[in-house]
């Protein structure tokens, strides 16, 4: 157990959310534990590396350490009694991979702060200019990823039958199956958002019958998410009781 600070609390240490990639979507939390930090280990391609430019802090990228190197690097800082981030993409809650790093450092006493982030998810949808919840449309969001080496089997074809908005991690290199597995009709609209809110952020649109052509045509194999539903097509919505006239 690592000993208390002299404040009497027990050491602390930040996992924070960037963001989806654009350096200024990052919390003003998020951004001034950055500036106060004196260790910010982060997950290598996908930071926008920009988000560390001018910070005081070590920068550690985690791509090639395992989690007990990790682990070893942030404990060995909090015993120097340096502040430390484990900065993450997106937001930490959505595929982030944290407990499995928490765990090991609550076992020492250190106490967690998990800071949000803005999703890729919502990048997404700002991107595509709609709504991912849209009244006449879709009141329901199904957030899942496909099969893979992380994951034996998926539910994908079940899930799609519920009618909601279905939202596709770590899906663009298996957008065939993703999309021969959905039980929707081939008109269904679908996007693939690149990149959200980088500088080099592409957008395709099209259906279940033909998305899968376009997005391997553009070389799309990593770091987009995939929107399935009515809402990508942002027609055919009612108006909302909010906005109802008086």
């Amino acid at each position: 157990m690592l000993e208390k600070k002299d404040d009497g609390n027990p050491p602390k240490v930040y996992f924070v959310g960037a963001g989806p990639g654009d350096p200024e979507l990052i919390t003003l939390k998020g951004y001034r534990l950055l500036q106060d930090a004196d260790l910010v280990i982060y997950t290598g391609s996908l930071i926008n590396i920009d988000i560390l430019e001018g910070l005081r802090a070590e920068l550690v990228d985690s791509s090639n350490l395992s989690l007990e190197e990790i682990t070893e690097r942030i404990l060995s800082s909090v015993r120097a009694g340096k502040k430390v981030v484990r900065l993450h993409s997106g937001d930490p809650s959505l595929y982030g991979a944290i407990l499995e790093q928490m765990r090991p450092l609550e076992e020492y006493g250190i106490e967690i702060e998990v800071v949000p982030g803005v999703s890729s998810l919502f990048a997404a949808a700002a991107a595509l200019k709609t709504q991912l919840t849209l009244k006449g449309v879709s009141e329901s969001l199904i957030i899942t990823r496909p099969a893979g080496t992380t994951l034996e089997r998926d539910e994908i074809g079940g899930l799609s039958q519920h009618g909601a908005t279905m939202a596709v991690f770590l899906g663009a290199e298996r957008i065939r199956e993703i999309v021969s597995s959905v039980r929707l009709p081939p008109d269904t609209p679908v996007a693939v958002v690149y990149h959200a809110s980088w500088p080099d952020q592409k957008i395709l649109t099209g259906t279940l019958g033909d998305i899968a052509e376009k997005v391997e045509e553009a070389g799309i194999k990593k770091s987009a998410l995939i929107l399935i539903g009515g809402v990508v097509r942002r027609e055919g919505f009612r108006r909302s009781h909010l906005y109802r006239s008086r």
